[in-house]
């Protein structure tokens, strides 16, 4: 067994658990850690069906929790926004647009930490699928939908519960829609590399059973802390090592 490996069962039993907490977490673990053996774009692709596997699973637990007007509107409209900037991926993605979208995570993060966003609501309607438009395809283009989709929903009046529920559906939507162009275009990496997968998808699948309950017992300004912190994190991490 390789060091790689062997410690892709560890981070991606801990990605598995953010994940459930904060609805975001496994792509943003997992692919950075599989890309130092990989490149970003197989790791993508070895890291789509433990994403798909895990945010299933989490939807299945947290199914009551869903808020359906939140998810036909922003969702809907995010899943959307996202599919149109993936396909852009290659021609506009640089190392500039994930400096970016890192910066913004970063401010997020700080501005929800510090209660300075604390007066922004985003209604259902109108406004909420522009900002679902706009969060999925900037997430997208950058390869990095989580965060941003995330952060936009924790300004919706949502449980902890919901927010996080809500977001596992948008993210299964987007999992639908892209797993079979990956497995049309990647399925001999993925065979090729299968201990990595299973691996990867045993990992997030125990962390989401071990987490998923203590999110139904955070409380919401404990809960709403604990996304802050994880936006703005990945903020540091997408300035740091934008990708290429």
């Amino acid at each position: 067994m390789t060091l790689l490996l062997a410690l892709v069962l560890p981070v991606a039993i801990f990605a598995g658990g953010v994940a459930a907490i904060a609805g975001f977490g496994i792509g943003s673990l997992l692919t950075p850690l599989l890309a130092i053996e990989f490149g970003t774009k197989t790791a993508v692709l070895l890291v789509a069906i433990p994403h798909a596997s895990a945010t299933a699973l989490r939807l299945w637990m947290l199914r009551q929790a869903v808020d359906r007007r939140v998810l036909l509107t922003f969702g809907a409209a995010s899943a959307v926004g996202g599919l149109v900037g993936a396909l852009f991926l290659n021609v506009f993605a640089s190392r500039t647009l994930g400096i970016v979208l890192g910066v913004l995570l970063v401010f997020s993060g700080l501005s929800g930490l510090t209660g300075l966003s604390q007066r922004l609501r985003i209604p259902p309607g109108p406004w909420a699928v522009a900002a679902g438009m706009a969060s999925g395809a900037f997430g997208g283009l950058v390869g990095n939908q989580g965060g941003l989709r995330s952060a936009a929903l924790l300004h919706f009046q949502l449980s902890p519960a919901a927010t996080v529920a809500t977001a596992t559906g948008i993210a299964l939507a987007v999992d639908a829609a892209r797993i079979p162009i990956y497995l049309a275009t990647g399925a001999d990496q993925i065979v090729a590399n299968w201990p990595y997968v299973v691996m990867a998808t045993v990992g997030v699948v125990a962390g989401t059973v071990l987490a998923t309950p203590i999110l139904q017992r955070l409380p919401e300004d404990q809960f709403r802390r604990f996304v802050f912190v994880v936006v703005a994190a990945l903020g540091v991490l997408l300035v740091v090592n934008p990708g290429s």
